[in-house]
């Protein structure tokens, strides 16, 4: 069978297109896999930097309720990848998330998102300048005090995907 030249740059054009498919369909099904992983089954609510004191009034008010009541700062999500701009953070959540299974019941989680890129680079960011926070980098993991409204531990960016140092942190939530 001899093909003409423009029958040729179809077959051509059909077949990469058909490659970007089955690859844009393997990419999006293994993003689909990692949120369905997330799904784990404890106590997560999410706040942004305008719902944050709401949220975080509750969260505090449910503190009792639960063995370890964690605080895990986040970069927002690019809209357009569905992704987090911020590389530690994509690294650091599934090993938290994970990690976290084993005291699904036990867990309460806040998860705060600091916003997009500029905003978080503001040295004036809110959190950044909390008192309570003092945040340097994202993702940081907070063990919360309830009984003294605290602090009680925590990881910063550079450690926040490490397992030992998450098993660390819920000891000495206990």
């Amino acid at each position: 069978m001899i093909l003409l030249p423009t029958q040729r740059r179809r077959r051509r054009t059909f077949f990469f297109l058909a490659s970007i498919f089955i690859l844009l369909l393997f990419v999006f099904s293994f993003r689909f896999n990692q949120i369905q992983e997330t799904k784990i089954g404890l106590k997560m609510v999410d706040a942004t930097l305008s719902s944050f004191d709401a949220v975080f009034d509750k969260f505090r008010a449910d503190a009792p309720n639960f063995k370890f009541n964690l605080i895990l700062f986040l970069a927002d999500k690019d809209p357009s990848t569905n992704l987090s701009w911020c590389p530690d953070c994509v690294r650091a959540e599934p090993v938290i998330y994970k990690k976290l299974e084993a005291y699904a019941d036990e867990v309460a989680l806040l998860r705060a998102y600091v916003g997009d890129r500029p905003t978080w680079r503001n040295s004036q960011h809110p959190w950044r300048v909390d008192s309570r926070f003092k945040l340097t980098g994202v993702p940081t993991l907070i063990s919360w005090d309830w009984n003294n409204d605290s602090v009680k531990a925590r990881l910063e960016d550079h450690e926040a995907h490490l397992d030992h140092k998450i098993d660390d942190l819920l000891s000495a939530s206990d």
